[in-house]
């Protein structure tokens, strides 16, 4: 039998002075990984733009 998967995008929204805060993300991570998320990839396409996390987790 073959493994499923649970699939998550999260944004991480900018300071309101457009600043990016890696603890913001790292809270995030760390709660997500608690409910068994992995990250598998994280994009930050823009310098104003939010921070887009892409996780999975088995089901």
């Amino acid at each position: 039998m073959s493994e499923r998967w649970q699939y998550k995008v999260e944004e991480i929204k900018v300071s309101l002075l457009g600043g990016l805060k890696p603890a913001a993300i790292e809270e995030r991570l760390q709660t997500l990984g608690l409910q068994g998320w992995e990250l598998v990839n994280a994009v930050h396409p823009t310098p104003v733009g939010p921070t887009v996390l892409f996780l999975k987790r088995r089901t």
